[in-house]
Protein backbone atom coordinates (compact mmCIF):
# COMPACT_ATOMS: atom_id res chain seq x y z
CA UNK A 1 0.00 0.00 0.00
CA UNK A 2 1.32 3.44 -0.97
CA UNK A 3 1.33 6.53 1.23
CA UNK A 4 1.39 10.09 -0.01
CA UNK A 5 2.96 12.93 2.01
CA UNK A 6 3.76 16.40 0.72
CA UNK A 7 4.73 19.66 2.40
CA UNK A 8 1.73 21.66 1.29
CA UNK A 9 0.75 23.61 4.38
CA UNK A 10 0.42 26.88 2.44
CA UNK A 11 -1.66 25.32 -0.30
CA UNK A 12 -3.78 23.44 2.20
CA UNK A 13 -4.48 26.47 4.39
CA UNK A 14 -5.51 28.49 1.34
CA UNK A 15 -8.27 26.00 0.55
CA UNK A 16 -11.84 27.21 0.58
CA UNK A 17 -14.72 25.70 2.49
CA UNK A 18 -16.99 23.96 -0.03
CA UNK A 19 -20.49 22.91 0.91
CA UNK A 20 -20.97 19.17 0.73
CA UNK A 21 -23.47 17.69 -1.72
CA UNK A 22 -26.88 17.16 -0.09
CA UNK A 23 -28.02 13.68 0.79
CA UNK A 24 -30.99 14.01 -1.53
CA UNK A 25 -29.86 14.48 -5.12
CA UNK A 26 -31.56 17.58 -6.52
CA UNK A 27 -30.34 17.18 -10.06
CA UNK A 28 -27.25 15.40 -11.33
CA UNK A 29 -24.92 17.55 -13.44
CA UNK A 30 -22.08 15.09 -13.82
CA UNK A 31 -20.87 11.60 -13.02
CA UNK A 32 -17.23 10.58 -12.54
CA UNK A 33 -16.83 6.82 -12.14
CA UNK A 34 -19.37 6.12 -9.36
CA UNK A 35 -19.40 9.66 -7.90
CA UNK A 36 -21.87 12.42 -8.81
CA UNK A 37 -21.82 16.21 -8.96
CA UNK A 38 -25.23 17.61 -8.05
CA UNK A 39 -26.66 20.96 -9.11
CA UNK A 40 -26.72 22.25 -5.53
CA UNK A 41 -23.09 21.24 -5.02
CA UNK A 42 -22.18 23.14 -8.19
CA UNK A 43 -24.13 26.19 -6.94
CA UNK A 44 -22.44 26.06 -3.55
CA UNK A 45 -19.00 25.87 -5.15
CA UNK A 46 -19.80 28.88 -7.34
CA UNK A 47 -21.42 30.95 -4.57
CA UNK A 48 -18.43 33.20 -3.61
CA UNK A 49 -17.86 34.17 -7.25
CA UNK A 50 -21.60 34.54 -7.83
CA UNK A 51 -21.94 36.95 -4.89
CA UNK A 52 -19.13 39.08 -6.31
CA UNK A 53 -20.72 39.08 -9.77
CA UNK A 54 -24.11 39.99 -8.31
CA UNK A 55 -22.63 43.10 -6.71
CA UNK A 56 -20.61 44.01 -9.78
CA UNK A 57 -23.49 43.68 -12.25
CA UNK A 58 -26.42 44.69 -10.04
CA UNK A 59 -27.64 47.11 -12.72
CA UNK A 60 -27.05 44.67 -15.62
CA UNK A 61 -29.13 41.54 -14.95
CA UNK A 62 -28.58 40.09 -18.44
CA UNK A 63 -24.82 40.43 -18.15
CA UNK A 64 -24.92 38.96 -14.65
CA UNK A 65 -26.90 35.94 -15.84
CA UNK A 66 -24.45 35.22 -18.66
CA UNK A 67 -21.43 35.49 -16.39
CA UNK A 68 -23.16 33.46 -13.69
CA UNK A 69 -23.88 30.68 -16.19
CA UNK A 70 -20.21 30.72 -17.21
CA UNK A 71 -19.22 30.53 -13.55
CA UNK A 72 -21.50 27.53 -12.99
CA UNK A 73 -19.93 25.74 -15.96
CA UNK A 74 -16.45 26.49 -14.66
CA UNK A 75 -17.46 25.21 -11.23
CA UNK A 76 -18.77 21.99 -12.73
CA UNK A 77 -15.46 21.44 -14.54
CA UNK A 78 -13.49 22.08 -11.34
CA UNK A 79 -15.64 19.67 -9.36
CA UNK A 80 -15.28 17.03 -12.08
CA UNK A 81 -11.51 17.53 -12.01
CA UNK A 82 -11.54 17.14 -8.23
CA UNK A 83 -13.38 13.81 -8.51
CA UNK A 84 -11.02 12.65 -11.26
CA UNK A 85 -8.03 13.39 -9.05
CA UNK A 86 -9.58 11.67 -6.03
CA UNK A 87 -10.43 8.67 -8.19
CA UNK A 88 -6.84 8.54 -9.45
CA UNK A 89 -5.56 8.76 -5.88
CA UNK A 90 -7.65 5.76 -4.86
CA UNK A 91 -7.04 3.60 -7.94
CA UNK A 92 -3.28 4.22 -7.83
CA UNK A 93 -3.22 2.73 -4.36
CA UNK A 94 -2.39 5.83 -2.33
CA UNK A 95 -3.69 6.29 1.19
CA UNK A 96 -3.76 9.05 3.80
CA UNK A 97 -3.53 7.60 7.33
CA UNK A 98 -6.41 8.65 9.58
CA UNK A 99 -4.00 10.21 12.05
CA UNK A 100 -2.52 12.40 9.32
CA UNK A 101 -5.98 13.61 8.30
CA UNK A 102 -6.80 14.33 11.95
CA UNK A 103 -3.69 16.52 12.14
CA UNK A 104 -4.77 18.37 9.00
CA UNK A 105 -8.21 19.01 10.48
CA UNK A 106 -6.74 20.34 13.74
CA UNK A 107 -4.40 22.62 11.79
CA UNK A 108 -7.32 23.93 9.72
CA UNK A 109 -9.38 24.60 12.86
CA UNK A 110 -6.46 26.49 14.40
CA UNK A 111 -5.68 28.53 11.26
CA UNK A 112 -9.22 29.33 10.12
CA UNK A 113 -11.31 29.43 13.28
CA UNK A 114 -8.95 29.94 16.21
CA UNK A 115 -10.82 27.70 18.64
CA UNK A 116 -13.13 24.71 18.54
CA UNK A 117 -16.19 26.61 19.81
CA UNK A 118 -16.05 29.06 16.91
CA UNK A 119 -15.40 26.16 14.56
CA UNK A 120 -18.47 24.21 15.70
CA UNK A 121 -20.70 27.31 15.47
CA UNK A 122 -19.48 27.90 11.91
CA UNK A 123 -20.16 24.29 10.95
CA UNK A 124 -23.67 24.55 12.36
CA UNK A 125 -24.33 27.81 10.49
CA UNK A 126 -23.14 26.24 7.23
CA UNK A 127 -25.13 23.04 7.74
CA UNK A 128 -22.07 20.80 7.83
CA UNK A 129 -21.30 17.84 10.03
CA UNK A 130 -17.83 17.27 11.46
CA UNK A 131 -17.43 14.23 9.21
CA UNK A 132 -18.34 16.24 6.11
CA UNK A 133 -15.81 18.90 7.09
CA UNK A 134 -13.17 16.24 7.67
CA UNK A 135 -13.82 14.79 4.21
CA UNK A 136 -13.49 18.26 2.64
CA UNK A 137 -10.14 18.79 4.35
CA UNK A 138 -8.92 15.39 3.20
CA UNK A 139 -10.11 15.88 -0.39
CA UNK A 140 -8.61 19.37 -0.65
CA UNK A 141 -5.25 18.12 0.58
CA UNK A 142 -5.25 15.20 -1.84
CA UNK A 143 -6.21 17.49 -4.73
CA UNK A 144 -3.36 19.91 -3.95
CA UNK A 145 -0.83 17.15 -3.32
CA UNK A 146 -1.64 15.26 -6.53
CA UNK A 147 -1.47 18.46 -8.61
CA UNK A 148 1.87 19.30 -7.01
CA UNK A 149 3.24 15.84 -7.74
CA UNK A 150 1.99 15.59 -11.32
CA UNK A 151 2.29 19.20 -12.54
CA UNK A 152 4.27 21.73 -10.54
CA UNK A 153 7.36 19.61 -9.89
CA UNK A 154 7.89 19.02 -13.58
CA UNK A 155 8.22 22.68 -14.53
CA UNK A 156 11.61 24.09 -15.49
CA UNK A 157 12.01 27.24 -17.57
CA UNK A 158 15.38 27.38 -19.33
CA UNK A 159 17.28 30.63 -20.05
CA UNK A 160 16.97 29.76 -23.75
CA UNK A 161 13.15 29.78 -23.55
CA UNK A 162 13.21 33.07 -21.68
CA UNK A 163 15.40 34.66 -24.35
CA UNK A 164 13.27 33.31 -27.21
CA UNK A 165 10.11 34.68 -25.59
CA UNK A 166 11.80 38.05 -25.12
CA UNK A 167 12.84 38.23 -28.78
CA UNK A 168 9.36 37.24 -29.95
CA UNK A 169 7.54 39.79 -27.75
CA UNK A 170 9.64 42.93 -28.11
CA UNK A 171 6.59 45.18 -28.33
CA UNK A 172 5.44 43.98 -24.90
CA UNK A 173 8.62 45.37 -23.34
CA UNK A 174 8.78 48.64 -25.22
CA UNK A 175 8.67 51.81 -23.15
CA UNK A 176 7.56 55.25 -24.31
CA UNK A 177 9.75 58.34 -24.20
CA UNK A 178 10.41 59.25 -20.57
CA UNK A 179 11.48 62.34 -18.69
CA UNK A 180 12.87 62.73 -15.19
CA UNK A 181 10.45 65.34 -13.92
CA UNK A 182 10.16 67.74 -11.02
CA UNK A 183 7.03 69.82 -10.56
CA UNK A 184 5.77 72.67 -8.40
CA UNK A 185 2.03 72.36 -7.76
CA UNK A 186 0.09 75.48 -6.72
CA UNK A 187 -3.64 74.88 -6.16
CA UNK A 188 -5.99 77.82 -6.72
CA UNK A 189 -8.41 79.03 -4.06
CA UNK A 190 -11.29 79.46 -6.51
CA UNK A 191 -12.29 80.22 -10.12
CA UNK A 192 -11.48 83.94 -9.74
CA UNK A 193 -8.07 83.38 -8.15
CA UNK A 194 -5.35 85.32 -10.01
CA UNK A 195 -2.83 85.44 -7.19
CA UNK A 196 -1.70 81.84 -7.70
CA UNK A 197 -0.68 82.47 -11.32
CA UNK A 198 1.13 85.61 -10.16
CA UNK A 199 3.00 83.57 -7.55
CA UNK A 200 3.92 80.96 -10.17
CA UNK A 201 5.45 83.65 -12.37
CA UNK A 202 7.43 85.06 -9.44
CA UNK A 203 8.79 81.59 -8.65
CA UNK A 204 9.67 81.10 -12.31
CA UNK A 205 11.60 84.37 -12.34
CA UNK A 206 13.57 83.41 -9.22
CA UNK A 207 14.50 80.04 -10.76
CA UNK A 208 15.62 81.71 -13.97
CA UNK A 209 17.78 84.02 -11.86
CA UNK A 210 19.52 81.06 -10.23
CA UNK A 211 17.28 79.78 -7.42
CA UNK A 212 17.20 76.01 -7.04
CA UNK A 213 14.04 74.40 -8.43
CA UNK A 214 14.31 71.77 -5.68
CA UNK A 215 14.41 74.42 -2.94
CA UNK A 216 11.52 76.35 -4.47
CA UNK A 217 9.45 73.18 -4.78
CA UNK A 218 10.15 72.28 -1.16
CA UNK A 219 9.10 75.77 -0.08
CA UNK A 220 6.09 76.47 -2.29
CA UNK A 221 4.71 73.31 -3.85
CA UNK A 222 1.60 71.77 -2.33
CA UNK A 223 1.81 68.54 -4.27
CA UNK A 224 2.44 65.13 -2.71
CA UNK A 225 6.13 65.28 -3.71
CA UNK A 226 6.77 68.61 -1.97
CA UNK A 227 9.27 67.21 0.53
CA UNK A 228 11.11 65.40 -2.26
CA UNK A 229 11.71 68.67 -4.05
CA UNK A 230 8.80 68.02 -6.41
CA UNK A 231 10.47 64.85 -7.71
CA UNK A 232 8.19 62.67 -9.88
CA UNK A 233 10.99 60.41 -11.02
CA UNK A 234 10.93 58.95 -14.52
CA UNK A 235 7.49 59.35 -16.10
CA UNK A 236 5.92 58.49 -19.44
CA UNK A 237 3.62 60.84 -21.31
CA UNK A 238 0.57 58.76 -20.40
CA UNK A 239 1.13 59.43 -16.68
CA UNK A 240 0.49 63.17 -17.03
CA UNK A 241 -2.56 65.23 -17.91
CA UNK A 242 -2.45 66.18 -21.58
CA UNK A 243 -1.88 69.88 -20.96
CA UNK A 244 1.07 69.03 -18.69
CA UNK A 245 2.52 66.35 -20.97
CA UNK A 246 2.39 68.65 -23.99
CA UNK A 247 4.59 71.17 -22.17
CA UNK A 248 6.86 68.79 -20.23
CA UNK A 249 7.94 66.66 -23.17
CA UNK A 250 8.94 69.75 -25.16
CA UNK A 251 11.09 71.20 -22.37
CA UNK A 252 14.84 71.18 -22.68
CA UNK A 253 16.62 69.70 -19.64
CA UNK A 254 17.36 72.09 -16.77
CA UNK A 255 14.98 74.78 -18.06
CA UNK A 256 11.96 75.82 -16.00
CA UNK A 257 8.65 75.87 -17.84
CA UNK A 258 6.28 78.78 -18.10
CA UNK A 259 3.37 78.42 -15.66
CA UNK A 260 0.78 75.92 -16.89
CA UNK A 261 -2.49 77.54 -15.87
CA UNK A 262 -5.44 75.13 -15.48
CA UNK A 263 -8.87 75.95 -13.97
CA UNK A 264 -7.89 74.58 -10.54
CA UNK A 265 -4.07 74.61 -10.35
CA UNK A 266 -0.91 76.27 -11.66
CA UNK A 267 2.13 74.14 -12.42
CA UNK A 268 5.83 74.77 -12.97
CA UNK A 269 7.89 71.94 -14.43
CA UNK A 270 11.58 71.13 -14.63
CA UNK A 271 13.03 68.26 -16.66
CA UNK A 272 16.30 66.91 -15.29
CA UNK A 273 16.90 64.35 -18.03
CA UNK A 274 15.27 62.60 -20.99
CA UNK A 275 15.22 58.98 -22.07
CA UNK A 276 14.05 58.04 -25.57
CA UNK A 277 11.67 55.17 -26.27
CA UNK A 278 13.41 51.85 -25.81
CA UNK A 279 12.90 48.15 -25.32
CA UNK A 280 13.61 47.19 -21.72
CA UNK A 281 16.73 45.00 -21.51
CA UNK A 282 16.32 41.27 -21.00
CA UNK A 283 17.96 41.38 -17.59
CA UNK A 284 15.16 43.64 -16.30
CA UNK A 285 12.26 41.50 -17.54
CA UNK A 286 13.67 37.97 -17.30
CA UNK A 287 11.93 37.34 -13.96
CA UNK A 288 8.52 38.38 -15.30
CA UNK A 289 9.02 36.28 -18.44
CA UNK A 290 9.94 33.24 -16.35
CA UNK A 291 6.73 33.61 -14.31
CA UNK A 292 4.65 33.89 -17.50
CA UNK A 293 6.27 30.83 -19.06
CA UNK A 294 5.94 28.87 -15.83
CA UNK A 295 2.21 29.63 -15.61
CA UNK A 296 1.71 28.72 -19.28
CA UNK A 297 3.63 25.48 -18.88
CA UNK A 298 1.79 24.61 -15.70
CA UNK A 299 -1.54 25.09 -17.50
CA UNK A 300 -0.34 22.89 -20.38
CA UNK A 301 0.90 20.11 -18.11
CA UNK A 302 -2.24 20.24 -15.99
CA UNK A 303 -4.47 19.96 -19.06
CA UNK A 304 -2.40 17.05 -20.36
CA UNK A 305 -2.63 15.30 -16.99
CA UNK A 306 -6.38 15.88 -16.58
CA UNK A 307 -7.03 14.78 -20.18
CA UNK A 308 -5.15 11.58 -19.40
CA UNK A 309 -7.30 10.96 -16.33
CA UNK A 310 -10.45 11.55 -18.37
CA UNK A 311 -9.42 8.88 -20.88
CA UNK A 312 -9.10 6.34 -18.08
CA UNK A 313 -12.30 7.22 -16.21
CA UNK A 314 -16.01 7.11 -17.01
CA UNK A 315 -17.40 10.67 -17.17
CA UNK A 316 -20.85 11.84 -18.16
CA UNK A 317 -22.42 15.30 -18.15
CA UNK A 318 -26.12 16.11 -17.84
CA UNK A 319 -27.90 19.22 -19.08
Amino acid sequence: MKSIYFTLAATFCAGTLVMAAPAVIDGVKGVVSDQIVSFSEMEDYARPAADSLRRQYAAQPDVFQQKYNDTLNDSLEQLVERLLILHSFETDGYKLPDGFVDDLVQQRIHDRFGDRVTFMKTLQAQGLTLEQFRKQVRDQYIDAAMRNQNVQREIFVSPYKIKQYYLAHQTDFREEDQIKLRMIVLPKTGPDDTNTLKLAREIQTQIKEGASFIDMATTYSQGSQQHQGGDWGWVQRSVLRKELADVAFKLKPKVVSDPVDTPDTCYLMWVEDKRPAQVRPLIEVAGDIEKTLRIDEQARLQKKWIDGLKKKTFIRYFN
